[in-house]
């Protein structure tokens, strides 16, 4: 039996909320102490999974008495890793030194690491060792115990029940499992924005990409059951939510290892047929998996937002084999222009890596001819970094020199086509989901096309978290100056 979400969960969603209520306890205790709420800071590093990740922490903090707060000198400061670059590792040892400053100052400070850094061994004996002021450590499989793990941070770890999955390296207290089966959704979540959500629909990866860390960290891909899904979308939709955000290392792949296996379109003709919804967006898509279904699919719906973020990596296919992409040039080619001929009107985005391993100026210029024939929409363009314990790190590296040079040449084309993109849609009147206030102008409005596209406008704050259509008036690169239209 393969069901993920239902095999013990009423059991561990009880289990959970005992700690919750013996945690909330806790808090106003020590609250009443210092005459005052107990303050906790989430700092997230990382993809939108770990932005979805960070809102169950916090939801579970708010829960329990906390009040959240964007000050890391608080009594409680947790940082959600990410894991993808080794650079990223580098940026949160640097950030844990500020932190040993503000504790030293607050001894009652409590600090806790969790997210993919955490699902390293070498990463957690380095914390542990060079960082001992760590009060906790834990990783992506067991998330949703973080309560139970906060509640012994504060009672002692003496009183732990389970000394098998929970133990203790110096004086910090570390969770770290390799792998599970377990799906735990049902706790508590801090929405970041009322009108929209992410929803988790799949878990792990198995494509293991030789230059990606995510399959050692997330796991093996873990389909969530697709009742399970609809439920926790009509349950937003009550709430206020008209759009969602389905989240996946592979979204394409999706439903292929439950017991009653199901497509990703056929999900989302599902959830398209939920009253009250009126957004759906995804991400992210593996080339190798996005069928023609699929694509019929979002030609055809009237919620599922026309942008697709198709990550290349390298338009060379003697790079892509060695990278382990499982497709070539010719059939990337094929599948993008297919979906710019069915979906004229889509946005696609994409991912690009310059200076993998082996790479050489006539393998840039095949990334070049991609970027030329698809136009992409945005491109998230890095430069290869090493990531120690995938293969591509024991491959020989690049000169430094070399990769800059050809990494110039491909944002300056990525820049220059995403511009002749973006500018196609100058003068047109379309829906737009309206976010937030400016961050850079609070004069102004920010909203969210159906195409990925942002648009600046005058409008007043009652318009956030509603669809209004805005004529697209001053292209201004990769965002738009508009104003809102009857």
């Amino acid at each position: 039996m393969n069901s993920f979400e239902t095999r013990d969960n009423i059991e561990e969603l009880e289990r959970q909320y005992k700690y919750i209520d013996l945690l909330k306890n806790i808090v106003s205790h020590i609250s009443e102490e210092k005459n005052r709420p107990l303050t906790a800071c989430v700092e997230t590093f990382g993809c939108q999974m770990n932005a979805r990740d960070s809102e169950k922490i916090s939801g579970i903090l708010l829960s329990v008495g906390f009040v959240l707060t964007e000050d890391e000198n608080s009594d409680l400061t947790i940082y959600n890793t990410c894991s993808v670059r080794d650079n990223a590792n580098q940026k949160v040892y640097g950030r844990l030194g500020r932190l040993s400053t503000f504790k030293k100052n607050n001894p009652d400070m409590k600090i806790a690491l969790c997210g993919c850094m955490t699902q390293e061994q070498e990463v957690i004996d380095k914390l542990c060792q060079s960082y001992g002021f760590v009060d906790l450590i834990f990783g992506t499989h067991n998330l949703y115990r973080f309560a139970e793990f906060l509640y012994y941070v504060y009672v002692g770890f003496e009183n732990i029940e389970d000394s098998e999955q929970i133990y203790r390296k110096g004086k910090t207290i570390v969770s770290h499992w390799d792998s599970t089966d377990k799906i735990c959704e049902k706790l508590p979540v801090d929405r970041k924005y009322p009108y929209k959500s992410g929803v988790n629909i799949m878990f792990g990866c198995n494509n293991f990409c030789t230059y990606c860390i995510v399959p050692y960290v997330r796991g093996r891909e873990r389909s969530r059951e697709a009742d399970e899904i609809i439920a926790e979308i009509e349950k937003l939709v009550k709430d206020g939510v008209i759009e969602v955000m389905l989240l996946g290392q592979n979204v394409n792949s999706y439903g292929k290892n439950l017991e009653n296996p199901i497509s990703f379109a056929e999900l989302l003709k599902r959830i398209e047929k939920i009253e009250g919804l009126e957004r759906i967006r995804f991400m992210t898509s593996h080339p190798k998996d996005l069928s023609d279904e699929l694509i019929e699919t979002i030609k055809n719906s009237n919620k599922i937002c026309h942008h697709i973020h198709l990550p290349l990596q390298s338009g060379s296919s003697k790079i892509l084999k060695s990278m382990n992409r499982v497709y070539d040039k010719e059939k990337y080619l094929e599948l993008a222009l297919k979906i710019r001929r069915e979906i004229p009107d889509i946005s696609i985005t994409t991912d690009i890596i310059v200076g993998f391993p082996g790479e050489t100026k006539e393998d840039v210029d095949d990334t070049l001819d991609v970027i030329k024939q698809v136009e992409f929409d945005n491109a998230f363009t890095f430069i290869y970094s090493v990531r120690t314990g995938t293969p591509a790190a024991k491959m020989e590296q690049l000169d430094e020199d070399f990769v800059k040079e050809q990494f110039d040449r491909v944002l300056n084309l990525v820049q220059e086509t995403a511009r002749k993109r973006v500018s196609l849609i100058e003068g047109q009147v379309l829906p737009a989901l309206v976010e937030e206030v400016n961050k850079q102008n609070e004069s102004l409005l920010t909203g969210r096309l159906s195409n990925n596209t942002i648009v600046h406008f005058k409008g007043s704050e009652d318009l956030i978290g509603k669809i209004v259509n805005v004529k697209c008036q001053e292209c201004k690169g990769f965002y738009y100056i508009g104003e809102v239209v009857d």
